[in-house]
């Protein structure tokens, strides 16, 4: 471990306020709560606070200075055993460890509840633990962190969200996992797979899924309702018709009125996407009147029609 001192930024001289200054604006600045994405973060906010552990202890502390233990705590040669030793001794500075030579069961005369008053300053809670916050190490350690959380962009079409088809996506390590849409699902939404993202010391992360929903080539969307322009002939709109509709999951048929103007809106329930409160929307489909380009039979129709003059679908307009 580095020197404590430096991790923590300040002199040797440092007073415990300074210490404990210095540490509180690290400790706020790399906590993992706030770095969930980068464990570089999370590695460095381990570190601090073991120096911070080390420096706030005034025995542990003073062999430090005195050269007796390391960054780690544990003792130098030739204090105590050294790391590796078979079995369980007592070093110059009265501590003894663990045959790993991490751990150090020496008196704490530090403030044991200093960590917590951080934690619940910064963070509006106190570490977890018994006591003081101790672990099984030679201080109060952060919990393991997870892993990093990972970001995925789904694309999914316009049919399959309306209709919430399952969709299949491939994660970074190979697997490939089968997604189910939820209700009122649109560009934007995200979709929390937990336990793949990155592994870490405290477990692996989450995936982080992110809907776009691909627009149509002739659907729209209005809220949880699904629109569509429908060409229809001048005889089917006249003298009213049976013609077959594209819905988002398939053609349907659809009957036409006899006297159907451009415009006139006609509704297929529960056509449309899945609402969040549950239930579908609809499917609304606006009637075009289209009419042939060049067809003389026609032209020569509406010329010899004996009432046309009569009818002003402007009249409404008072033109």
């Amino acid at each position: 471990m580095a020197d404590p001192y430096q991790l923590l930024g300040v002199a040797r001289g440092a007073t415990d306020a300074d210490i404990k200054k210095a540490y509180r604006k690290l400790a706020k600045e790399l906590h993992p709560d706030r770095n969930k994405d980068n464990p570089k973060a999370s590695e460095r906010f381990s570190q601090v606070t073991n120096a911070y552990d080390l420096l706030s202890d005034k025995d542990k502390r003073a062999r430090f200075d005195r050269g007796e233990i390391d960054g780690d705590g544990n003792p130098r040669a030739p204090f105590g055993f050294g790391a590796g030793s078979g079995g369980t001794g007592s070093g110059t500075g009265g501590g003894g460890f663990s045959p790993g030579g991490n751990f150090d069961f020496s008196s704490t005369t530090g403030d044991a509840g200093d960590f917590g008053d951080i934690f619940e300053g910064l963070f509006g809670g106190k570490r977890a633990g018994s006591g003081g916050g101790f672990t099984s190490g030679f201080g109060r350690r952060p919990p393991p962190t997870k892993g990093a959380n990972v970001a995925y962009k789904l694309a999914v079409s316009f049919a399959d969200a309306a209709s919430l088809a399952p969709q299949r996506i491939t994660l970074s390590d190979g697997k490939t996992i089968d997604l189910k849409l939820p209700p009122g699902v649109e560009s934007g939404t995200q979709m929390r797979l937990a336990g793949k993202g990155a592994q870490g010391n405290g477990g692996a992360g989450d995936a982080i899924v992110t809907i776009e929903v691909q627009p149509h080539r002739f659907f729209t969307r209005e809220g949880d309702d699904v629109r569509l322009d429908l060409p229809v002939s001048l005889a089917e709109a006249v003298l009213g018709a049976s013609v077959k509709v594209p819905t988002v999951e398939g053609a349907v048929m659809l009957s036409v009125p006899a006297g159907s103007s451009s415009g006139k809106v006609l509704r297929l329930k529960g056509r449309g996407f899945h609402k969040k409160s549950g239930g579908r929307g609809d499917q609304l489909v606006t009637l075009m009147v289209d009419l042939p380009v060049g067809d003389d039979a026609l032209t020569e129709f509406v010329q010899n029609w004996a009432d046309r003059d009569k009818w002003n679908p402007r009249g409404k307009f008072g033109a």
